[in-house]
């Protein structure tokens, strides 16, 4: 529903009259730097629409669900459409359908994905642009209720699963770590504390290697592979 420049080949007036369509859409976060601040945010992409309903508004990235295409792909291929990114993490957040939510009825399937900054290609995308996750404007249909959702399963996710991996490099301090889950929680965080819960969470692995600079040097980790970044359970991979 929110890819801009969809275009679809449209059934008569009498068969769309009643009919139900699917769209496919994404959050994808990512950490930037607050500006004058050492702080990072958490902050997602944004398509402008180019076409009524909204038109002008700020709007999710996504698209119609093609024909035999299955959630998964459509949601990677809207998003590389519109904002040229490509996660390596991708999940199905929920499904939105309240009859009122758009003029016509549509029920869009949303997925969520994270990014790692040194991961966004660099140059911009045709109206596309950044926002901080919390300080949106008013966005078309029920986005804003959507970016507020993930936001929820985000900072839900993160206290027991190895999902802020996403927005790190392979291998990383505690220190980088905890400015993740600062970022998340949007709430600072005790060193010593999270020190201790993250090294007896069992899902970091120590390795010999230290970081460098102004400060002593920092031991880096690595989270252990072995702990699923999204959890699916018994769901196969075709859905």
């Amino acid at each position: 529903m929110t890819r801009t420049d969809v275009a679809l080949a449209q059934p008569s007036v009498a068969q769309t009259a009643d009919a139900t369509r699917v769209a496919v859409s994404t959050v994808i976060f990512t950490l930037r730097r607050l500006p004058g601040s050492e702080r990072f945010s958490v902050a997602l992409p944004l398509v402008t629409r180019t076409r009524d309903p909204h038109e002008g508004q700020w709007a999710l990235p996504g698209g119609w669900l093609d024909h035999g295409e299955s959630l998964e792909a459509a949601a990677s291929r809207t998003l590389a459409e519109t904002t040229g990114l490509a996660p390596s993490y991708l999940e199905q957040l929920y499904a939105f359908g309240a009859v009122d939510r758009s003029p016509t009825r549509v029920v869009s399937i949303v997925y969520w994905a994270l990014i790692r900054a040194d991961e966004i290609p660099d140059g911009s995308v045709e109206n596309t642009a950044w926002f901080d996750a919390t300080t949106l404007p008013p966005l078309a249909f029920d986005h804003n209720e959507i970016v507020d959702y993930a936001l929820w399963r985000l900072r839900n996710k993160v206290g027991y699963s190895r999902i802020a991996h996403g927005l790190l490099a392979d291998e990383f301090t505690l220190a980088e770590l905890r400015e993740v889950y600062e970022a998340i929680l949007d709430r600072r965080l005790d060193p010593a504390n999270f020190r201790r819960q993250v090294e007896g969470s069992g899902t970091l692995i120590p390795t010999d290697r230290f970081r460098t600079g102004s400060h002593r040097p920092a031991r880096l980790y690595r989270y252990n592979q072995d702990v699923e970044l999204a959890e699916r359970g018994p769901l196969s991979t075709r859905h």
